[in-house]
């Protein structure tokens, strides 16, 4: 049984903080092995990945098998206190099978066949790589199921980075039988798919091809069901080397590293299969922003699990390679997001990678031990970093509590960035963002859930956009706000049904009762300009010509220029013994008021009240609780400690008692074990 099964938040048998990065010794001389063991644990390192892109050497040749070196890889890392997250080696097929078998290589939809020379290039479909992969897979897994230095495996490495899709004759041939599985009758799928429009109707499903190159615009719901079968066909491949390891070391638990909130896959579906959830997050040094969208991604990897603990597998220790300009993590840039990151779920803090590399794509990509070695800057802060996390591992295991819930739906994702709608600049991130950096300055921790969610608990939920709805996930929202609950939603939601079709009577569709409100007509917003609001507010890509329904409902603001002048833009409905507020454009920034107005409704209180750029979250559980304050500016902070933080803690960083307040230096980060048994949030 794997510790996911058994319950347990623990990631792996590995005591305390996890913490190390990828190790790629096959481009390293044998005898640099030995000081970079002795280095890992003079750094504190306790896991590292390994065999990420090993298999041409793990597999020269067919039939041909080269597992010495690893093996007295495995017996040093352990020998030295090291233990392994151990890679299937999946993710980049070696040349000779592809020259033995030409059709792995994916094909975009102009028909273009991708060549070897990078990673990852493989259709998900082939039969070919799919029986190689179980085979390479199979055979690491009888040789080191039993490996004292196995902790965790690592299936493939980054689904989707490069190939999320292939157009070859496999590939729609497994979108038929996809198709058939999800519709049955071609029937069903004409009615799904609406080919009643422009004579696209389907006498069999054998006429159905994948959405290639087509003259115009293509079928919309086609490329929904598209998007979802990328999404599933990827997942098929992870889900049988899944199940082989599970076959093979039933006791060791898998994972695969996701890229933080992206588009292409539905995570919801992926972590369902997951042991651990595992993000590869890579915040750019030179936004100002960035550790805001950090805590965003953070907070989905905390949630695709329930609240779980989680594993940050990569991260760059300073700059990454890819970027068209990569600036540097300065000092103390590197220790602060590590930490933010274990602020909001995490047991496990690893890079992408230990030792940096001499040659290929990556040879400027930052490492825990950089090209300069041990005299370097980055060393060192891998050194002193690694001493302070050792001291965090009591934090490991517990979780972090939430009142406020975001909805996030990959199908309605897919869906609002479709083609030919009312506006190109509704995009999904966009639309969040400013909503989730409104709950980060305010201190409110959130998580994210799927529309199908049980919301019981949280005390408000937000949509910031909900295109697409079906109607039992729209009367799971109205039951919560029908129970108590405070919803607000954002605009163009409500539009269309699970096959992309519009709801009967318009948006907002099935949330009409619960929002009061009918959407007349879509009124987006030119480039450039914006439209004001009697509050002061500004809208800007996006406005509706809304009207109220029933008396109930009572209008917050309205617009202030142009056409809509005089109308109603934010509303507010009571509904049951709950309320519900409609955001019916896009107002960037200013969604700070109407949260505001929700927030103090539901009465959901800042975890503290902080000075402005400083982050405060909690971890509760056994042994205790734990508070988190983390200094995001360049300036001295003074946090005053309140509510169910007024008797102070324990600052493990430092082993230093804090009383009635807490100061900081610029980039600082404090780690407090509250002395007294407080529930978590001071609002609860």
């Amino acid at each position: 049984m794997t510790p996911a099964e058994q319950g347990t938040s623990r990631l792996t048998r590995v005591p305390g903080v996890l913490y190390g990065g990828d190790y790629n010794p096959e481009q390293w001389p044998e005898d640099v092995w030995a000081e970079d063991a002795k280095l890992m644990r003079e750094a504190g390192v306790t896991m590292v990945t390994v065999g990420v892109f090993s298999w041409a050497r793990l597999q020269p040749g067919p039939d041909t098998w080269d597992f010495p070196w690893f093996d007295r890889l495995l017996d040093l890392l352990h020998a030295h206190g090291v233990a392994v997250d151990l890679a299937t080696a999946t993710a980049s097929p070696p040349a000779w099978l592809v020259r033995a078998h030409p059709e792995i290589l994916p094909v975009t939809a102009d028909g273009v066949r991708l060549e070897f020379g990078s990673r990852q290039h493989y259709c998900p479909s082939s039969p070919a790589y799919r029986a190689a992969a179980l085979r390479l897979t199979r055979t690491l897994a009888a040789r080191y199921a039993d490996h004292p230095a196995l902790a965790l495996w690592h299936i493939h490495n980054e689904y989707g980075d490069h190939v999320t899709e292939c157009f070859c004759p496999r590939s729609a041939d497994h979108f038929r039988i996809w198709l058939t599985h999800r519709y049955e009758t071609i029937d069903a799928l004409n009615h799904a798919w609406g080919t009643a429009f422009w004579s696209q109707r389907y006498g069999t499903y054998d006429e159905i091809e994948p959405p290639r190159t087509v003259p115009g615009p293509v079928n919309p719901t086609q490329l929904l069901d598209w998007r979802r079968f990328c999404s599933d066909v990827l997942l098929e491949c992870h889900r049988a080397e899944r199940e082989v390891l599970k076959e093979l070391s039933p006791d060791i638990p898998a994972t695969t590293n996701f890229m933080s909130m992206f588009k292409a896959l539905d995570y919801w579906k992926w972590a369902e299969h997951e042991d651990l959830v595992s993000d590869d997050a890579y915040p750019d040094p030179a936004d100002p922003r960035a550790h805001v969208n950090a805590a965003l991604n953070y907070d989905l990897m905390r949630s695709l699990k329930g609240g779980r603990p989680w594993l940050l597998l990569e991260q760059a220790p300073s700059a990454v390679s890819w970027r068209p300009v990569n600036v540097p993590k300065k000092p103390g840039v590197q220790r602060l997001w590590s930490l933010q990151a274990l602020a909001r779920g995490a047991d496990g803090i690893m890079y992408f990678q230990w030792r940096a590399s001499r040659a290929g794509a990556e040879k400027y990509h930052s490492a825990l031990l950089p090209h300069r070695g041990t005299a370097s800057r980055g060393w060192q802060e891998t050194v002193r970093f690694g001493a302070e996390l050792a001291r965090l591992g009591e934090v490991t295991g517990t979780t972090t509590p939430a009142d406020v819930a975001i909805v996030l739906d990959w199908d309605s994702w897919w869906a609002l960035e479709s083609d030919d709608h009312p506006s190109a600049r509704m995009r999904w991130r966009d639309l969040l963002h400013p909503w989730y950096a409104a709950l980060h300055a305010r201190g409110v921790t959130t998580d994210f859930v799927p529309p199908h969610a049980d919301l019981t608990g949280y005390r408000a939920v937000l949509a910031p956009n909900l295109h697409l709805l079906r109607p039992e996930h729209a009367a799971r929202i109205t039951a919560y706000v029908q129970g108590g609950g405070h919803l607000v939603c954002g605009p163009f939601s409500g539009v269309v049904d699970g096959h992309d079709h519009i709801h009967d009577g318009g948006a907002p569709g099935p949330l009409r009762d619960v929002l009061g409100v009918g959407v007349d007509e879509f009124w987006p917003v030119p480039d450039g300009q914006a439209v004001r609001l009697t509050s002061g507010a500004e809208a800007t890509l996006w406005t509706e010509w809304t009207e109220t329904e029933g008396p109930e409902t009572e209008i917050v603001d309205t617009y202030a220029s142009g056409e809509l002048t005089g109308r109603p833009a934010v509303t507010r409905h009571p509904h049951g013994t709950g309320t519900a507020w409609y955001v019916s454009a896009h107002l960037g920034d200013g969604i700070g008021p109407v949260l505001d107005d929700a927030l103090r409704a539901a009465g959901v209180r800042p975890v503290l009240d902080v000075p402005e750029g400083v982050e405060a979250t909690v971890r509760t559980g056994e042994p205790g609780t734990y508070l988190f304050v983390l200094n995001h500016s360049d300036h001295d902070t003074r946090t005053p400690l309140t509510g169910a933080f007024a008797a102070g803690g324990t600052d493990l960083l430092t082993g230093a008692a804090v009383h009635g307040h807490l100061a900081l230096g610029p980039l600082g980060a404090a780690v407090l074990r509250i002395a007294t048994d407080s529930p978590g949030e001071n609002q609860k």
